[in-house]
């Protein structure tokens, strides 16, 4: 080999540089499957004074919605709120034609919230953290 090349890492990477692999990704990806329409699915639950209580934030593509992180204050669970939240961004992903969502949960978490609105597990990464279990959910979704 003539040339070397070297590993870096880097603590805060340029975003022309994470954008430019990203890109890349996606220009192979086209070469094997349709394009993915990837947006951006972001909801807030706010208070009176647009103070964050809660929040989802998600991705749709290839026609699933995938919840990245949901979190609601612990002072407003149980309540409704998170039900609402987790209603709103599948009627958005209906909306952009996904036809199912997934996403991972902890034991320590809410795998009963999920399950109870129609979750099902798909497979379990033991010892992640330690002691825990992460849970790997899907759910179809209905128009």
């Amino acid at each position: 080999m003539s040339e070397t090349f070297t590993v870096v890492m880097e603590e805060s990477p340029n975003r022309q540089d994470t954008d430019f692999v990203r890109e890349q990704l996606a220009q192979f990806n086209l070469l094997h499957s349709p394009p993915d329409n990837h947006q951006t699915l972001t909801l807030f639950l706010r208070d009176q004074l647009g103070g964050i209580v809660g929040g989802l934030l998600a991705d749709t593509f290839w026609g699933w919605l995938h919840i990245d992180i949901f979190w609601i204050a612990e002072e407003y669970r149980g309540q409704g709120y998170g039900h609402k939240l987790l209603q709103r961004a599948e009627q958005e992903a209906v909306t952009r034609e996904c036809r199912y969502s997934h996403l991972e949960t902890h034991s320590f978490q809410s795998l009963a919230f999920y399950q109870k609105r129609g979750y099902h597990i798909f497979a379990e990464l033991a010892d992640f953290p330690v002691g825990h279990v992460k849970y790997f959910l899907k759910k179809a979704l209905s128009s």
